[in-house]
């Protein structure tokens, strides 16, 4: 039984949507507040978490940030204002989807399932949830190998990283800003641009094409995107 985390002060809504979920054949646990969330998010207990933005004493934004440095699983934020989408959508913070308030209960259930099954196809089997495949593209975590349609591809520690945490969480832009701190380091010395050079580097080594990438996308103006 998958088990999902409500991370939502207004009792009445978790509760409401605890019930639907349940019923829908999930265990639901409930946080108050973004202190408990946080604490019941890390644990590694939890398949995906639906996180309110506005929560006491700790916003949803701080919350799925803490949360994304370290656990892949899906994060549904939701959201009362349009102005907390452009965040979502603008700040890379690593939420998969939002859904705005007020919103249907079968809504809610139909989007869990949605992404639980996309992160199920992503990961593979528990047997072998360290192994990533996508058209063709084989990553596998566990001995940090690569293959293109069957043949291996060698990558540098940096290239290897990049290229599967841009994997892990498709369809999602991520500034090089973002890039570089997640992979080199908040406290690393050197250049964001070097995220550039890393990405051109991978291309040239995964794409049939480099320059009409099908796997990693330019977009402009505000980074890139692994394209499921």
């Amino acid at each position: 039984m998958k088990r999902l985390l409500i991370v939502e002060d207004e009792q009445l809504i978790a509760e409401l949507e605890r019930d639907y979920l349940e019923v829908s054949g999930f265990k639901v646990d409930i946080a108050m507040d973004g202190e408990q969330g946080l604490k019941l998010g890390l644990s590694g207990e939890y398949d995906l978490i639906i996180l309110d933005v506005m929560l006491p004493l700790l916003n949803g934004f701080e919350v799925c940030k803490q949360i994304r440095e370290k656990h892949q699983i899906p994060i549904l934020m939701v959201t009362a204002k349009k102005e907390d989408i452009d965040v979502i959508r603008g700040l890379g913070l690593g939420a998969d989807d939002y859904i705005t308030k007020p919103f249907k209960p079968g809504e809610l259930v139909a989007r869990v399932k949605a992404h639980l099954a996309r992160y199920e196809r992503l990961i593979g089997t528990k047997e072998n949830s360290e192994e990533i495949r996508i058209h063709g593209l084989l990553i596998d975590y566990g001995s940090r190998r690569v293959f293109v349609h069957e043949q291996e591809i060698s990558l540098t520690t940096k290239e290897f990283d990049l290229l599967y945490f841009l994997a892990m969480n498709p369809n999602r832009v991520y500034s090089k800003d973002h890039l570089f701190d997640r992979i080199w380091g908040m406290d690393a010395m050197g250049d964001p641009q070097t995220v550039t050079v890393h990405i051109r580097k991978i291309r040239e080594k995964i794409e049939l094409d480099a320059s009409n990438a099908q796997y990693i996308e330019t977009v402009w103006g505000a980074g890139y995107r692994f394209r499921l």
